[in-house]
């Protein structure tokens, strides 16, 4: 074993945050055998048309460094997409910038954009990623809470969060953990905070098309937001490749050059052959995009009307795939102290895991009672848990 010395003491930046709770549950849920509803990837192939496109790339030799900031022809096939979806015409050459999925997007966004001591606004809970960006940037993270069943965003408590050292809005829509889809007040009264008090927002859209209730909207589109929105999304979700690791960031030129240094130092550049691949996945049809939305509807409402068996008090969301259940009955029959002791029990005892409320909030008591579950998984996995759920906990 190495012995700790003085020189092996780490950064202050690195000590407010720990490990990814929710890579941690799967690590449980592989120890344990569990059905894993914690991390959010598919236990299902993507499509055909994908992986021959990734081994095609291989044999034809994109196996050396690309382009730092992304393959030619995903970054045009990107452009050609979202015009595809009703946004403006946008340069590849400059609006766009091809990461290492969206998880460094964000994080380049962060470090490219963020000044030590700037304040940053979180809708709360809000994924677990997003307070380290922070941290590592030297930004400084405020939230504001979402509220009621629904959760809603109060913009007038947004509004009052705001003070002279506020430099980004963080939105994520549809969002994680909730699944709620903003709607166009919310977004309008956003932009509109925005345009007034000259501040960025950073959206993570990577769930924009799996939405059930409502439509995705993006606000980089809403009048005064061209230019001082990223939008950030990936192959991930919506191509059932969370392993390629392949995101992008777009926006006006000034912060996407700003973004490709970070990005250029950070990582180098996404896989070359998985991006060419990407160029298919662009290429896809509307009927891939409502033949999703369909079956991850199909693979919600077929969870929820399972688990009604159970006293899991699940809260149904309007996109993205993910669902938040309410334990707190449950955890104090059992004696149990939070969220994050109440789902070890639930991976060790039932064979499902889930992650902690707690990981989504920056005060952990405001999630104590809360879990989130996450069904991209075939039907037959989600009968399977809900089966081991009603065990558990019946109602």
């Amino acid at each position: 074993m190495i012995e700790g010395t003085a020189r092996g003491r780490s950064a202050s930046r690195v000590d407010r945050f720990t490990e990814s709770v929710i890579r941690e549950m799967t690590r449980l849920a592989d120890l344990h055998g569990a059905i894993n509803l914690a991390q959010g990837f598919p236990d299902f192939e993507p499509p055909d048309e994908l992986k021959e496109a990734a081994r095609r790339a291989i044999t034809d030799g994109f196996n050396q460094y690309p382009v730092t900031w992304g393959s030619p022809r995903l970054r045009l096939a990107l452009a050609e997409k979202y015009r595809r979806f009703g946004w403006p015409e946008l340069d590849p050459d400059t609006d766009v910038v091809v990461t290492c999925g969206s998880t460094e997007a964000m994080a380049s966004t962060f470090l490219a954009l963020i000044e030590p001591g700037d304040e940053v606004l979180f809708p709360e809970p809000f994924y677990e990623n997003y307070g380290p960006d922070a941290f590592l940037s030297g930004a400084v993270p405020r939230t504001i809470p979402l509220t009621g069943h629904s959760w809603q965003l109060d913009v007038e408590r947004l509004a009052a969060a705001l003070t002279p050292r506020t430099r980004a809005i963080v939105l994520n829509t549809p969002h994680n953990p909730t699944g709620r889809v903003f709607g166009d007040d919310e977004l309008h009264a956003i932009a509109e905070i925005a345009v007034r008090h000259d501040l960025l927002v950073f959206t993570d859209e990577i769930y924009e098309h799996i939405v059930y209730e409502g439509a995705h909207r993006s606000i980089a589109l809403l009048p005064g937001m061209g230019d001082r929105t990223v939008t950030i999304s990936a192959l991930s979700k919506t191509y059932s490749v969370t392993g390629w690791r392949v995101g992008w960031a777009i926006a006006a030129p000034p912060l996407i050059a700003s973004i490709r240094k970070v990005h250029d130092f950070l990582t180098v550049a996404a896989p070359a052959p998985l991006q060419e691949a990407g160029v298919t996945a662009m290429q896809l049809p509307d009927a891939y995009y409502e033949a999703l939305r369909d079956s991850y509807r199909e693979r919600r409402d077929t969870f929820f009307e399972l688990a009604t068996e159970s006293a899991f008090d699940l809260l149904l969301p309007e996109g993205a795939y993910y669902a938040m259940a309410r334990i707190g009955p449950i955890r104090e029959r059992l004696g149990l102290e939070d969220d994050t002791a109440f789902c070890r029990e639930l991976v060790s005892r039932a064979g499902v895991a889930a992650v902690p409320g707690s990981s989504f909030f920056a005060d952990p008591a405001d999630g104590r009672d809360l879990i989130r579950f996450a069904f991209p998984k075939r039907l037959e996995t989600l009968r399977a848990a809900a089966e081991r759920l009603t065990e558990f906990a019946p109602r």
